[in-house]
């Protein structure tokens, strides 16, 4: 079956107001915490394109410490990481520190070639093709990622990030 770029974004629209809690519930994992309703946040703005674009410049910024709780601190608490470099999922900050303590040590630097994305309330989606330069071994990674992004009321944090190496030769 094909998917039309048009019936992508309507699913992804939809699974972005579910994620928020705009609109109808969403369904939960049996690991979810429920927060009572009052806790909920009030819609905010969708993000633009130049404020998803400054969200992956955070992260890559971070890289560049070389400090692998730098990098955690862009992830929600309840997130998850699937790593271009690992084929364990990280859920924990713990895991996500342990993964990013041995990515980093290459010296990583990302730059996005291609970009998808949709944002809506309190959350945002940034898909599409990256690059990664190791500054200390020189090779370079085409990659493919995926953000989600959710407004924690003060800032946006990850809260899925999946990167694979691609699976064909780059041309």
């Amino acid at each position: 079956m094909r998917i039309t770029h048009t019936a992508a974004a309507a699913v992804i629209g939809l699974v972005l107001a579910g994620a928020a809690g705009c609109g109808s519930a969403p369904a939960r994992s049996e690991s979810s915490s429920s927060a009572p309703a009052s806790q909920a946040l009030a819609c905010r703005p969708p993000p633009t394109r130049k404020e998803i674009e400054d969200l992956f410049d955070r992260w890559n910024r971070s890289l560049q410490t070389g400090d692998p709780r730098a990098v955690v601190a862009n992830y929600a608490e309840r997130s998850i990481l699937l790593p271009t470099l690992s084929n364990v999922p990280r859920v924990t900050p713990a895991e996500k520190e342990e993964y990013f303590k041995h990515f980093l040590e290459n010296k990583p630097s990302g730059v996005v070639t291609y970009r998808f994305f949709e944002s809506g309330c309190n959350s945002a989606f940034d898909a599409g093709l990256y690059t990664f330069t190791f500054a200390r071994t020189g090779q370079k990674v085409p990659a493919r990622y995926t953000f989600t992004y959710a407004w924690d009321g003060k800032q946006w944090l990850i809260t899925s990030h999946h990167s694979s190496a691609m699976p064909e030769p780059v041309r």
